[in-house]
């Protein structure tokens, strides 16, 4: 299945699929992970800590103070392993009390209903879908509040793939029209390092300009976008396919890139800069040095073909800004269809740091599933004699 749950056209038993439900001012949300294979490591604090590095990052709003993301494994671990049954997860929403009443699931209807849907968001179109009057019945469930219980997936996904030598990392490259500085890429070493940065920066000279244009456009009541970065490192060659258009990882990885809230743009390796380039001076030039292929540059992003060609693999997104704006934007009322401004709730200024961590969370997913439907495998040793067993004949290719 695809990230959200989606069926595709190839299903592998053995491959991660997940659910999540929940609203945003809710009880909680649930996430449901399916597919695990057995002897997987996990803990209740790593869980947690990933939900801690999604909470960060400088621009977010108050709510980020106020959410513990209180969790508990509801099944599919023992003793700190998964049994290769589905795991279940339960993260509760710190704010549910101040919420029963106008997000209860018993009969009745709001005292405060939402009628001035906001540019940008979910609002008006999920309005039109579902014959809703109420704004609150659709930004809910849209908000990214919902990536936290993704975010579950995403740790479950990543204690896999370093289970057979592959780690995900991400930075963030821009904010607003502040951009890093190009560097040697950030290796998986350097995590710990950019998640100390206040805006999840690998190069420390732009730091500081990020972090002023996140408090200009805050004393101007306004927000700001920008991109990030994933990096797959430890991938061999061949993961993906060329056969068909829902079987390339670069398609793939673009889908699961784009699902997340205020995606608006995905690159892959040079991608924007290739197009400018001519053909001599855009493609990775192959070498067989010391036994083995190697690649000089690597434009592509590792994938060729929809196939991983043996380097880090790199992706970026585009964030847009927060479509909440502390300047509400003009809309119309949908009771009485006269003009007016969007409603406003507690927002952030940028949120492009954590936008990042998801990022990481769901490439990490789409890997696990393509390492998944290669290799297969019961449990995690399965899954790695089978892979172990692949680098081996590529060592005599």
């Amino acid at each position: 299945m695809a990230p959200g749950g989606k069926q595709n056209a190839y299903p592998c038993r053995h491959m991660i699929r997940f659910l999540t439900a929940g609203e945003s001012h809710g009880p909680g949300l649930v996430t449901i992970v399916e597919g695990m294979p057995a002897g997987v490591e996990v803990a209740a604090e790593g869980i947690a800590d990933e939900l801690i590095r999604r909470r960060a990052g400088y621009g977010r709003g108050a709510r980020m103070k106020l959410e513990r993301d209180e969790l508990e494994i509801m099944g599919g671990v023992r003793f700190g392993e998964t049994l290769g049954s589905p795991v279940a997860v339960v993260i509760r929403n710190t704010e549910w009390p101040k919420w029963q009443e106008e997000m209860s699931p018993e009969p009745g209807e709001s005292k405060k209903p939402l009628t001035t849907p906001r540019p940008g968001h979910a609002d008006l179109a999920g309005m039109q879908k579902y014959d809703r009057r109420d704004a609150r019945d659709i930004l809910e469930r849209a908000s990214a509040r919902e990536t936290a219980a993704r975010t579950v997936a995403g740790y479950l996904a990543k204690q896999l793939l370093r289970g057979v030598g592959v780690d995900v990392i991400s930075h963030v490259v821009s904010i607003g029209d502040v951009f890093a500085e190009e560097a040697e890429l950030p290796g998986p070493d350097d995590l710990d390092r950019i998640d100390q940065s206040p805006v999840r920066a690998y190069g420390r000279q732009a730091e500081a300009a990020m972090v002023a244009a996140i408090d200009a456009a805050k004393a101007d009541r306004d927000t700001l976008g920008g991109t990030a970065e994933v990096l797959v490192y430890g991938l061999p060659p061949g993961v993906g396919s060329h056969v068909h258009f829902d079987r390339k990882l670069d398609a793939r990885l673009a889908e699961a890139l784009m699902s997340i809230q205020a995606i608006k743009g995905v690159e892959v390796g040079d991608g924007f800069k290739t197009a400018a380039r001519p053909g001599s001076e855009a493609h990775d030039e192959i070498y067989h040095d010391g036994g083995a292929f190697t690649r000089r540059t690597n434009r592509a992003g590792g994938l060729e073909g929809g196939m991983t060609s043996g380097g880090p693999v790199r992706v970026r997104a585009a964030m847009k800004p927060i479509s909440t704006v502390m300047r509400p934007l003009d809309t119309v009322d949908v009771g009485t269809k006269e003009a007016t401004k969007a409603f406003r709730e507690r927002s952030d200024v940028c949120a492009v740091p954590a936008a990042g961590v998801v990022m990481e969370q769901m490439v990490a997913i789409v890997v696990a599933q393509e390492i998944q439907r290669k290799f297969g495998g019961d449990t995690l040793r399965d899954l790695q004699e089978a892979v172990a067993a692949y680098r081996k004949r590529l060592d005599s290719f």
